[in-house]
C-alpha cells in the first residue's frame, strides 16, 4: 500500500531536524532539465506564471539562481521535513520517530511540480513550482506533459513488489497534484479518501480542515504501520468518522460536526 500526497507552497529550512539520515531523488535529471528553463525567466515572468507578488517573484528568482546539485545537508533539506502547509501541519513529520521514517520512506510519496516524485527522505532545495501551472520545458506545453508517464511508471515499479492484492494507492493528494498520475495506467487500486466538516447546515469539504485531514491520514496510517485499507475506516482523529452509507470501494467518506 502506497500513498501520496500533495507538496506545500510553505516551506521550512531553519529549524532543526531530528535525523541526518537522507536519500537523493529519483527524479534529479528531471529536476535539472527544469531549474534549467527556470532560470531564464526574470522575478516578472516568474510573477505571470505563479501568480504571486514581486517579492515571492524576486524570492523563487533567487531559489533558482542558487539551485545547484550535489544535494547534501548543507545547502539542502528532506522533504518531509521541508514542506510547512497544512498538510504537513496535520501530519507532524517532527513527532516521527526513527521506525516511524523508516515506514513513510517506504510507503509515502510526495508529488511535485519540479521534483516529480520525492520520498519523505529525498533532499530537495528550496523552489516554487505548482504542477498546475503552465510551465513549457523542452518540447512540453505544461508540466503534466512534461511528467507524462514517469510517475505512473515509478508508482507502478514500487507496487510491482506487493503482492496482487495490495497493490493499493491511498490518494491523499490534491486533484491538481494527483492529475500528474495517469489514473487509468495504474497497476493497482485508488483509494481517495474524503474528509468533510458540518459548516452551514450540511457536510462540506472545507480546505483548511480536509488537507489537515489528510495529513493526520497519513501520521494514521504511518504510526499504526497499517497495510489493510480497511484499517482506514478506523480512522477517528480530532473527531472524524466513516461514514460507510455515503462510502464506495474507492472513496472512504470521513465526516465531524465540531461543537460551536
Amino acid at each position: 500500500m502506497l500513498m501520496v500526497v500533495s507538496p506545500a507552497k510553505s516551506l521550512d529550512y531553519e529549524s532543526k531536524v531530528k535525523t541526518r539520515r537522507h536519500s537523493q531523488p529519483d527524479f534529479l535529471a528531471e529536476s535539472q532539465q527544469l531549474v534549467k528553463d527556470l532560470k531564464k525567466l526574470q522575478p516578472d515572468d516568474l510573477a505571470e506564471l505563479m501568480n504571486i507578488s514581486s517579492a515571492l517573484a524576486e524570492e523563487n528568482f533567487q531559489r533558482y539562481l542558487n539551485w545547484q546539485t550535489p544535494f547534501d545537508m548543507k545547502n539542502a533539506r528532506q522533504a518531509i521535513f521541508a514542506f510547512k502547509g497544512d498538510v504537513y501541519l496535520g501530519l507532524k513529520a517532527e513527532d516521527y520517530s526513527a521506525a516511524d521514517l523508516d515506514f513513510a520512506q517506504k510507503h509515502l510519496r510526495i508529488l511535485s511540480g519540479l521534483y516529480g516524485l520525492l520520498r519523505p527522505l529525498d533532499l530537495m532545495q528550496p523552489y516554487r513550482l505548482e504542477m498546475g501551472r503552465k510551465f513549457a520545458s523542452g518540447k512540453a506545453n505544461d508540466l503534466y506533459q512534461f511528467w507524462g508517464s514517469k510517475l505512473t511508471d515509478k508508482l507502478n515499479s514500487e507496487m510491482a513488489t506487493y503482492p496482487e492484492k495490495k497493490r493499493i494507492l491511498i490518494n491523499l493528494a490534491s486533484n491538481e497534484y494527483f492529475n500528474a498520475v495517469q489514473s487509468s495506467q495504474l497497476d493497482g487500486r485508488i483509494i481517495s479518501p474524503q474528509f468533510k466538516d458540518w459548516s452551514k447546515g450540511q457536510f462540506r469539504v472545507l480546505s483548511f480542515f480536509a488537507k489537515k485531514a489528510r495529513g493526520q491520514m497519513v501520521s494514521y496510517i504511518v504510526k499504526n504501520r497499517l497495510k489493510d485499507p480497511a484499517q482506514l475506516k478506523n480512522f477517528d482523529v480530532e473527531g472524524y468518522c466513516f461514514d460507510e452509507a455515503e462510502s464506495t470501494d474507492s472513496k472512504l467518506v470521513f465526516k465531524r460536526k465540531l461543537k460551536p
